[in-house]
């Protein structure tokens, strides 16, 4: 079968499109017919080796998040899901893993376990099941973790990012107060539409000032897409007993805290990694998203799709920031 790969980390240019087997089912497992492969920022960065990760010793097809039709299953626990549109949600370098090959979504072919598929409803295109794994459960969890948003202040860090969109969308369906940050006009622009009341650029000089005028009390909940690097502004902005759930800190990965000041505020801070999250945790996720995209309110914005022959020009965009997701088409 085609897929996209890597057999060691570097640049884009480390992307090669080529045959590799089509994956035997294990039990447990049912065979997808992969339509879409959703890029995010964490298969950039493992593309790329980020943080001096040691090299597994195995090829990598790229990519964890992706939608397809299920074809095939390899035992009754998988049979229900046959002939059903799915979209997947993984644990990169576990789930997928064969003797000498590690499958990602960037196939045409994928075997998924069936705890790791949740329902594409009818109507739903495939490209937007493409984006929900990593960003959608990791926007669930951020934004509902600790308790229910309704009447509370939200303020999501990077609200026209990938995971930053989707929890604007989820917590202003909920009942929040949502304010959104972001750095450009186009970023603004989806963070709006989400659902932000209003949106303001951190490079400001008064863009705490600006927050505490829309939320005189300060920010019940803050979501963080780069802890190291927002840390003294969300100081300012938290309310007393608020808390702040990061799910990255890519700028600074080692970051230090102004702790007195968060103490003196009784601050609250929860780390999120989408990997390790409990089923409970992704089964709450997975209806609440299924739910939102019955009812139209979960719109991930999609900036292009591009053939998967065209991985690593998409991967390049990825990188250079691109607002909005990039899809890939899988089948022909």
């Amino acid at each position: 079968m085609r897929a996209a790969f890597f057999d060691s980390f570097g640049s884009p240019d480390v992307l090669t499109i080529g045959d590799i087997p089509k994956p035997d089912l294990r039990p447990g497992e049912v065979l997808m017919r992969v339509a879409t492969s959703g890029i995010n920022p964490s298969d950039v960065k493992r593309r790329a080796g980020w943080g001096g990760a040691a090299w597994p010793g195995h090829r990598i097809v790229a990519h964890c998040d992706g939608a397809g039709e299920v074809v095939a299953a390899a035992d009754a626990v998988g049979q229900p899901w046959v002939g059903r549109r799915a979209w997947l949600w993984s644990v990169p370098g576990r789930t997928f893993l064969r003797p000498t090959i590690e499958y990602g979504t960037a196939a045409e072919w994928l075997a998924v376990p069936v705890a790791n598929l949740a329902p594409l409803p009818d109507g739903v295109d495939y490209r937007v099941g493409a984006c929900l794994g990593v960003p959608a459960i990791t926007a669930h969890f951020a934004v509902f973790a600790d308790g229910p948003v309704a009447g509370k202040t939200v303020l999501v860090q990077g609200g026209g990012g990938a995971v930053g969109e989707l929890a604007v969308q989820m917590a202003s369906a909920a009942g929040a107060q949502v304010i959104a940050t972001a750095r450009s006009d186009a970023r603004a622009a989806i963070a709006r539409a989400g659902g932000a009341e209003c949106v303001i650029d951190t490079r400001a000089a008064d863009a705490d000032e600006a927050v505490l005028a829309a939320c005189p009390d300060g920010i019940d909940r803050l979501i963080e897409v780069d802890f190291g690097a927002n840390i003294d502004f969300d100081m300012r902005v938290i309310a007393t007993g608020g808390m702040i759930v990061s799910y990255s800190s890519t700028s600074q990965p080692n970051p230090v805290i102004p702790y007195y000041a968060l103490q003196r505020k009784a601050a609250l801070i929860r780390l999120v990694s989408n990997y390790i999250l409990s089923p409970q945790s992704i089964g709450a996720a997975v209806d609440h998203i299924t739910t939102m995209l019955e009812a139209g309110s979960l719109r991930p914005t999609i900036a292009t799709d591009m053939p998967l022959a065209a991985i690593a020009d998409a991967h390049r965009a990825q990188e250079k920031g691109m607002s909005g997701k990039i899809v890939l088409q899988c089948s022909e």
